[in-house]
């Protein structure tokens, strides 16, 4: 369960403190956000202990970072905008520990990889509420969870995908078809309500 978010004045005193490299502010922080960067992480690693390793590794990144996140820039929001800041840190590092376990899954036939069109219209899809969604995307194959958490929850453009994943436009474009076609058979094997958007 993830703890309250901490009032603003206690949580600059608290980034304060971590900017000093004290320790016992550091472990404050650890366990104020970690439910919240492993949520992040296990969008992209199934594996327990792989999705922990790479929360750890997120947040030595974070306290190595921390000296470029400003909260006087955001005196009216500052709760929201540090952890959107941590969110980018936590998907750049879930996706280094993607990459390096799932390595075999974003080899992709590239003859085939240029024959899907770009999809930016609604579809049934969008009426899931959030937690109905990322059981849905739990399910996909490794590289279309990868893709379709990139390009629809995290709002990373093609271009930012391949070069992420390591990949061409083009892959990244058909494993986001690919995985919308695989949630769509979900759907229907669920007898979800959505599936009734699709027939027509």
């Amino acid at each position: 369960m993830a703890a309250p978010a901490p009032d603003p004045a206690l949580l600059l005193n608290l980034l304060a403190g971590c900017r000093q490299l004290e320790r016992a502010s550091q472990r404050q922080f650890y366990r104020q956000f970690f439910a919240y960067g492993l949520s992040i992480c296990r969008r992209y690693l199934h594996d327990p202990d792989v999705a922990q390793e790479a929360v750890n590794d997120g947040f030595v990144k974070v306290f190595q970072e921390l000296p470029d996140f400003d909260p006087n820039r955001f005196p009216h929001d500052l709760v929201s905008s540090l952890r959107g800041w941590l969110r980018r840190i936590m998907v750049r590092t879930a996706i280094d520990h993607f990459r390096t376990h799932h390595r075999h899954h974003l080899q992709t036939d590239l003859e085939a990889a240029g024959h899907y069109p770009a999809d930016t219209s609604p579809t049934p899809l969008d009426a899931l509420s959030f937690e109905e969604l990322l059981q849905l995307i739990a399910q996909l194959p490794p590289a279309y969870r990868a893709v379709f958490n990139l390009f629809a929850i995290d709002g990373y453009s093609h271009e930012e995908i391949a070069e992420s994943l390591g990949i061409s436009i083009g892959t990244s474009k058909s494993n986001l078809f690919k995985a919308r076609t695989h949630l769509k058979t979900l759907l229907k094997h669920h007898h979800h309500h959505a599936y009734a958007g699709y027939v027509r």
